[in-house]
């Protein structure tokens, strides 16, 4: 059974820790047991109608029921001068969300799409994440997933996109896109997120050959690990080090984490390059499971974390404790590399690590977004609308939990470093990971600032592409289309 479904018989919750969304750069739910399953029937005043009134008092109830900051709502707020239900909540959030603690982490989604991507990872798009440089000029793919229309094309890390068109004829240049709408004319020029979308693209491959290739936006599951890269022995400097790379925390990655900490630990390693450098979170259970195969001397009585509702919800409050796994290993080091795209469930990993590896958890690359706090499920299903609200903090067993500025500032030892799209992940000279070998091996570094906040999806002098009203898919995997 789901944790958050133990909360109460009374109370069919689901909880997620998911990261970076949209609207000038937020993050989103924290992530459910279930993989972002089933709410809980909420109560407000609603119809089978579905009116925007309905819909929006039906918001205004569960907020002033659950909210995790209820001080911060206003006293009253006329709906009537909001066109649609996510320009009421935003509205709802305002206060907090200039106090840095919900950068629109609360929203609304459909039920179905939601329950589609956390069950199986099912998305519509041309399959590839994609990052800009500070003045948009400079638009490359991060990375493209192994089912999508992109990496089928040939398109794949380190790759630049020139030009964007709905015909051979069309395309314009990056720069001209930008020109004419700074805000979102890249996310525009991609199109909707539908099947059978189809758009021409000017190719820079990384050998420098230039090309026009057309692609249709379908429908493929994403893999959480890639089979290409995403686990992997490393031998460096006469040593054996892990690396897996996460991309998103949904129910399908359990299987794929179990394998690679099982050939972990029939390999003998003790010393983990852990990779959530473009990860925004998503499902607790799988948070969860992973602190667990990073657990395997933790007894059964250790606390992992805690998790706490606001005063007058205190009696859901939960405290989790440590479960091993059979492909639990005993780490030694850790080397999370992140960057201002790491949120929600993947810096709930690395804080809980800290209370039993300190200073043998190291931060690698930049800092962190910054999202203590997560997501219920609350369901208002006769009209496919899923509120997620902010309604839990989160909090390591030593009680740290307030990071809102990243976790630059929480760990013990950092090293800052580059994302270089000239190489794979996980690749010894690629620099993020050649900075995680180099702090697993203890060498010296430069640490990362902590008095600079985390920009939203942020790469460094590159972040990730997100529009402003970012889709499931799009929250847990910033700068996916």
């Amino acid at each position: 059974m789901s944790r958050f479904g133990r909360l109460g018989a009374a109370l069919a919750l689901s909880a997620t820790l998911a990261g970076c969304g949209g609207d000038g750069g937020s993050s989103s739910a924290i992530g459910s047991n279930t993989g972002g399953g089933s709410g809980g029937t909420a109560t407000g005043t609603v119809d089978g109608a579905c009116s925007l009134r309905n819909r929006q008092n039906w918001v205004s109830a569960q907020m002033n029921e659950w909210y995790l900051f209820p001080d911060t709502l206003p006293a009253s707020l006329d709906p009537s001068a909001y066109t649609t239900v996510s320009d009421y909540i935003d509205a709802l959030t305002a206060t907090a969300r200039a106090q840095r603690k919900d950068r629109y982490f609360t929203y609304l989604t459909s039920i179905k799409e939601e329950n589609a991507y956390y069950s199986s990872g099912d998305s519509a798009g041309f399959g590839f994440r994609l990052t800009v440089d500070s003045t948009q000029s400079k638009l490359m793919i991060a990375e493209s997933f192994e089912s999508g229309a992109a990496l089928a094309a040939g398109i794949d890390r380190g790759s630049e996109i020139r030009g964007i068109g709905t015909s051979s004829t069309n395309i314009q240049s990056i720069a001209d896109i930008v020109r004419a709408d700074p805000n979102n004319g890249l996310t525009n020029a991609l199109g909707p997120d539908t099947t059978g979308t189809t758009r021409y693209f000017q190719v820079a491959d990384p050998s420098g050959n230039v090309r026009v290739v057309s692609l249709t936006k379908s429908t493929y599951t994403l893999q959480p690990v890639s089979p290409n890269y995403g686990t992997q022995i490393i031998t460096d400097n006469g040593q054996r080090y892990g690396y897996i790379n996460l991309r998103t925390f949904i129910s399908t990655a359990d299987p794929q984490l179990r394998a690679a900490f099982a050939t972990f630990k029939q390999q003998g390693i003790t010393q983990v390059v852990v990779d959530l450098r473009y990860n925004g979170g998503g499902s607790i259970d799988i948070a969860d499971l992973f602190n667990n195969l990073l657990g395997g001397n933790r007894q059964t009585s250790d606390v992992m974390g805690y998790v706490a509702f606001r005063a007058s919800k205190a009696s859901n409050n939960e405290t989790t404790y440590f479960t091993p796994q059979a492909q639990s290993i005993v780490p030694t080091r850790l080397a999370f590399i992140g960057t201002g795209g790491t949120a929600s469930a993947s810096e709930l990993v690395l804080n809980r690590t800290l209370p039993y590896m300190g200073a043998n958890t190291g931060l690698i690359g930049a800092n962190t977004y910054g999202k203590p706090v997560g997501q219920i499920a609350r369901d208002n299903a006769q009209c496919d609308d899923r509120l997620r609200v902010i309604a839990i903090s989160l909090q390591n067993a030593n009680k740290q939990g307030d990071y809102y500025n990243g976790l630059a500032g929480i760990v013990p030892a950092s090293c800052r470093a580059g994302d270089d799209l000239t190489r794979k992940m996980g690749d010894p000279q690629e620099a993020s990971t050649r900075a995680a070998l180099d702090f697993l091996q203890g060498k010296s570094c430069t640490p990362i600032s902590a008095s600079a906040s985390a920009q939203a999806a942020g790469t460094g002098p590159r972040k990730l592409l997100q529009p402003d009203r970012p889709s499931v898919a799009q929250r847990d995997v910033p700068g996916l289309y």
